[in-house]
């Protein structure tokens, strides 16, 4: 199998809500199915071969649901399971936490723990997006369509609530061992951050947090495999070693030594042993 892979990072008004837009091809589809772990992002995903793009469910595996062309994946409170990528092109767009809501037209957190197809949400603009792809001939005019397309269509202005950006940013320094700490750095009600992060974020803020901080684990285990589990632990805020492998097992269905044995070509993928 011959594989290539390339991430953007995206400059100007769209540095601040896309993490980066990724394009990957091969030319067969074979391999295992893969695990996609949580990050607490919506993502956009774009196939432009023929074969549909399936999702698993994680608790019943003989649950399968096929997107033909394009899908939106929603904020995840844990792993999925993807088919291996499918032979052809395949473009992606990985938001930053609260940063598709101005893309959507929906509340984000209509998509916690889902996904759907693209034009459920967007309706033609989606089949339309797919459409200029097609015509593209490289990887620079694909993701120059893709950043022309979003910032074309956005239907809210690019900013944020300053709560949630106040409440991201702590969350993302590490600035916070509790969600309490967030509420008091805010300002605002428990319930007034949850419906705000309802509608820009889609998960709530918990939930975010621990993904993460999480996530945050999950970096350097693979950048620093010969530190003590304890010591990470302790830089995160853990309560103790036990604490975070718990996270850590909740998160990605093994343990971090059996997710570095598992290996992985694309950040937040690893092989599913199912």
């Amino acid at each position: 199998m011959r594989a290539s892979a390339q991430i953007h990072r995206p400059m100007g008004p769209l540095a601040d809500f896309v993490e980066c837009i990724w394009l990957w091809q091969t030319d067969t589809a074979c391999g295992r199915k893969e695990r996609v772990l949580p990050s607490g992002t919506l993502d956009i995903v774009v196939h432009l071969g023929d074969e549909p793009l399936r999702v698993y469910h994680r608790t019943e595996p003989e649950r399968v649901s096929s997107y033909p062309g394009i899908m939106i994946a929603g904020a995840h409170s844990g792993y999925f399971v993807i088919d291996p990528p499918p032979r052809g092109a395949v473009l992606g767009v990985h938001f930053k936490p609260g940063g598709a809501f101005p893309f959507l037209g929906v509340q984000a957190g209509d998509l916690e723990d889902a996904h759907a197809n693209l034009e459920a949400v967007w309706g033609h603009r989606a089949r339309r997006l797919r459409e200029r792809l097609l015509e593209t001939t490289t990887d620079a005019e694909r993701v120059r369509c893709t950043e022309a397309f979003l910032l074309e269509g956005a239907v809210r202005a690019l900013e944020r609530h300053p709560d949630v950006a106040d409440a991201l940013a702590a969350i993302e320094g590490a600035k916070i061992s509790s969600v309490a700490e967030l509420r008091a750095r805010t300002g605002i009600s428990a319930k007034r951050l949850i419906a705000l992060f309802h509608d820009q974020v889609g998960i709530g803020p918990k939930a975010l947090w621990r993904i993460r901080r999480f996530q945050a684990a999950l970096r350097q285990i693979e950048c620093a495999q010969a530190s003590r589990g304890a010591e990470i632990a302790g830089r995160l805020g853990y309560f103790d070693q036990a604490h975070m492998l718990r996270d850590f097992r909740d998160f990605t269905g093994m343990s971090p030594r059996a997710y570095l044995l598992a290996g992985s070509d694309r950040p937040n993928h690893v092989p599913h042993p199912g």
